[in-house]
């Protein structure tokens, strides 16, 4: 199947479904803290309309759907890649809509895992008199796109992408320090696709000492507007330059520090900067505590959290198990000594036995480097 349009006759709930998964898509890294959904509205087999979840305040995907088919939404099936939500939150529930619009039938995919979501959607709909089938997902895509809400929503905290470069004998930097650049700039365009559908980035004091880096979001010519997430720096003790690229009141977005025991005079010029400070406990090692940092990030409504460095916090989240998926670059290139760093700056396990596994659930290759992309 191909070219669906909207004008398209006798259009199957699967075949809307593929639709309604890329109107998801078009929002992937927009809507946190709710879900990327995307909804079509399908009439005597022609599609009336398609929708997409707008910004936090703004309407549901269903909503939108239904909003534009108007008065064609009567007697129309609905094609819905989450449960219609039967919860008022900042919007009113999608049932009432669905319901009032004159919906006949609702094509889901995925449940929703909020609490707030009660017995589900079937019930309010069937009491109205609305059929309300559940469809398979195609090659998970629809759980892809829905796994950081789910993560939230089941365990508190945002799921959690690690990234990071490395050479072919695994070396993130040379003895030096000197890490720019290991991979090349197709693979580093890649990493700016993937800030584009996140919701924070975040790295350790260390990444900021070393290399100064902005974390902006940098596509050209792109297929919709760039966002720039959250940026997260862990920095215990307040070691950041006042003058670092990261507190340039002209940089898009918002800084928050993530931080346990800095002088107050750093806090005070930081927070005159524009950004933003959380106090947190430490670890055993004195450190920022991980753990308690991703279950605040989950408050502040972050669904997807990507993690750029350096090894120390890499090792941390490692240690913790806090890792949900590796993006990792391998460049054909070989840095050699035996105190240059490598991904994970953690004791390490005694065990091959006890090394964490890895499922690759796909490779790439960008120019001359390999991107390997896997799940814990």
């Amino acid at each position: 199947m191909t070219n669906l349009q909207n004008n398209i006759q006798c259009i199957s709930p699967t075949d809307a479904l593929v639709l309604a998964i890329a109107e998801a898509r078009s929002v992937e890294g927009r809507t946190s803290p709710n879900p990327p959904v995307g909804a079509v509205v399908v009439r005597d087999g022609v599609v009336v309309s398609r929708g997409a979840t707008q910004p936090p305040g703004g309407p549901h995907a269903e909503q939108v759907a239904l909003q534009r088919a108007g008065a064609s939404a009567r007697g129309a099936d609905l094609v819905v890649t989450l449960e219609p939500c039967t919860f008022h939150g900042r919007t009113p529930p999608c049932v009432d809509a669905i319901i009032t619009a004159g919906i006949r039938r609702v094509f889901y995919v995925a449940h929703d895992p909020d609490p707030r979501i009660g017995n589900g959607a079937e019930p309010y709909l069937r009491s109205a008199d609305i059929e309300i089938v559940q469809l398979d997902d195609p090659d998970g895509m629809v759980a892809d796109l829905l796994a950081p809400f789910c993560r939230r929503m089941t365990t508190g905290r945002p799921l959690v992408t690690i990234k990071y470069a490395m050479s072919l004998d695994g070396r993130i930097a040379t003895v030096t320090g000197d890490s720019r650049w290991i991979s090349g700039s197709e693979s580093r365009h890649q990493v700016h696709l993937l800030r584009d559908r996140v919701d924070a980035i975040m790295v350790g004091v260390g990444t900021v000492l070393t290399d100064n880096p902005a974390l902006t979001t940098r596509l050209e010519q792109h297929w919709r507007a760039p966002q720039h997430p959250l940026r997260v720096i862990v920095d215990t003790t307040g070691r950041t330059s006042l003058s670092a690229r990261i507190l340039d009141t002209a940089l898009p977005g918002t800084t928050l520090f993530a931080t346990v025991n800095p002088a107050k005079d750093w806090v005070e010029g930081v927070l005159s900067r524009g950004a933003q400070v959380e106090f947190l406990p430490s670890d055993t090692h004195g450190r920022v505590d991980v753990s308690a940092l991703l279950l605040r990030l989950g408050t502040l409504g972050v669904n997807h959290l990507l993690v750029e460095g350096g090894s120390t916090l890499l090792g941390s989240l490692a240690a913790e198990q806090l890792i949900d998926r590796i993006w990792a670059f391998v460049a054909p290139k070989l840095v050699g000594g035996q105190t240059a760093p490598g991904p994970f700056g953690n004791p390490g396990v005694t065990r091959l036995a006890d090394a964490l596994p890895l499922h690759i659930r796909r490779v790439e290759r960008h120019d001359n480097d390999i991107l390997m992309i896997g799940e814990l």
